[in-house]
């Protein structure tokens, strides 16, 4: 066990063995550690607390993935190390994990899904940042005779015919995401080097994707993530389907109308708002001669409203930046400025909400900190700090060091 996890371990003596914990989160931090959070909260007051530590996913854990029904959780390692790993864990009823699988990777894995066979999650999907890569395994991630468990069962590499205008697209694709359309049937990769999101038909039953055509976002975009939404709450039916990217690079969020073909999907622009109100950018930040901007970085959808972080606005504070609230219409889908509201975090670089939709939780990168801020169902507004507290040790402004996502166990 490594002295940073030690360490953790030794803090913990210091939880108070009678708090009573209302709900639990999950963290990872680029330390190597992941973290079990527990959170008292009666209205608007709350308390964190840290209750187990771990690791098991590499040098550098980048995104986490729970799944409610198995209590299972997946991580992916960024490892620039030219090589990665990948963990499954049990999550246990007191939110503490037990590394159940593991498997070594190609590295710079930022994302990942579970998908196809007779449950929907008989193969794993990772994509890789800078190779430019999206690389599929057979689960479990366990080695055997009949499985080497560092072989890939597909990988796909992708390339394009010239440089994008931001520099971060003068070297290359950088998939950045890998999401499943509501059916489960394809797969779609937001591309931030090459302004494009590629699709993949799924074989369920093989494991095996095909590619469809490239849907193409407009020059300098630098699409990161992205969420479905439908007007009745249903995103199973195609009826009035969108799909909301967060553009990384151009700070903004895009539409998508959805069409389902002769097997595949396909995607159609159909607005994009800025993660500012009145398309704003706050001045980039000049720090050791380098000049550094605001970028966005994730996009979630509760009812009819739209939430994106943006990373080094410093809106509300020299170490504060922000949250940009939207609503939907039901009837068109068109995505409407409402507001922004404090990250209570530096650099956000994973936020998400409970289950209810009355409480976000929010991971600063570089502040390391999670932050849960209550929400209005009613209104989608953000309301006040319920707790926040640092997680792990502080980031390093411009480094990847700190925090790096958070999920609830819900």
């Amino acid at each position: 066990m490594s002295p940073i996890i030690c360490a953790l371990f030794a803090r913990l003596a210091l939880v108070p063995t009678a708090f009573a914990a209302t709900s639990t989160l999950l963290v990872s931090h680029f330390s190597g550690a992941l973290f079990t959070l527990s959170l008292n909260a009666q209205g608007n007051n709350g308390s964190l607390a840290i209750t187990s530590a771990t690791g098991g996913c590499g040098t550098t854990p980048t995104w986490l993935q729970y799944y409610a029904d198995t209590k299972k959780l997946y991580c992916w390692d960024e490892s620039w190390q030219g090589y990665g790993t990948m963990a499954e864990y049990n999550v246990s009823s007191d939110g503490s994990l037990i590394v159940n699988g593991q498997a070594k990777t190609s590295g710079n894995d930022v994302h990942g899904v579970l998908y196809g066979g007779p449950s929907g999650r008989s193969y794993m999907a990772t994509v890789e940042y800078t190779p430019s890569t999206l690389t599929t395994y057979a689960l479990p991630l366990k080695a055997g005779p009949d499985r080497p468990y560092t072989v890939p069962h597909q990988m796909e590499t992708f390339y394009m015919a010239s440089p994008g205008p931001n520099d971060r697209q003068k070297d290359g694709p950088h998939p950045h995401q890998a999401l499943l359309d509501p059916t489960g049937k394809f797969l779609i990769v937001p591309d931030l080097g090459a302004d494009v999101i590629h699709i993949f038909a799924i074989n369920a039953a093989s494991g095996h994707l095909n590619a469809c055509p490239d849907a193409q976002t407009a020059p300098g975009d630098g699409p990161r993530h992205g969420e479905w939404w439908s007007p009745k709450g249903n995103t199973s039916s195609p009826d009035g389907l969108r799909l909301y990217t967060v553009n990384e690079l151009g700070n903004s969020v895009t539409g998508w109308s959805v069409t389902y073909g002769a097997g595949c999907l396909s995607l159609n622009r159909t607005q994009t708002i800025s993660t500012f109100a009145g398309g704003k950018i706050p001045a980039a930040t000049v720090y050791e001669g380098a000049s550094y901007p605001a970028k966005a970085a994730e996009v979630h959808i509760v009812g009819n409203f739209l939430y994106a972080a943006n990373r080094n606005d410093k809106l509300f504070g020299n170490q504060t930046d922000s949250l940009a609230t939207y609503s939907i219409d039901p009837a068109t889908g068109t995505v409407s400025w409402i507001e922004a509201t404090s990250a209570h975090a530096f650099y956000p670089r994973s936020f998400n909400f409970n289950k209810a939709g009355t409480m976000v939780a929010v991971g600063g990168q570089t502040s390391s900190t999670i932050s849960i801020i209550a929400r209005d169902s009613v209104s989608g507004k953000l309301g006040p700090l319920i707790a926040s507290m640092q997680v792990g040790t502080q980031g390093t402004y411009t480094n990847e060091d700190g925090l790096s996502s958070v999920v609830w166990v819900e």
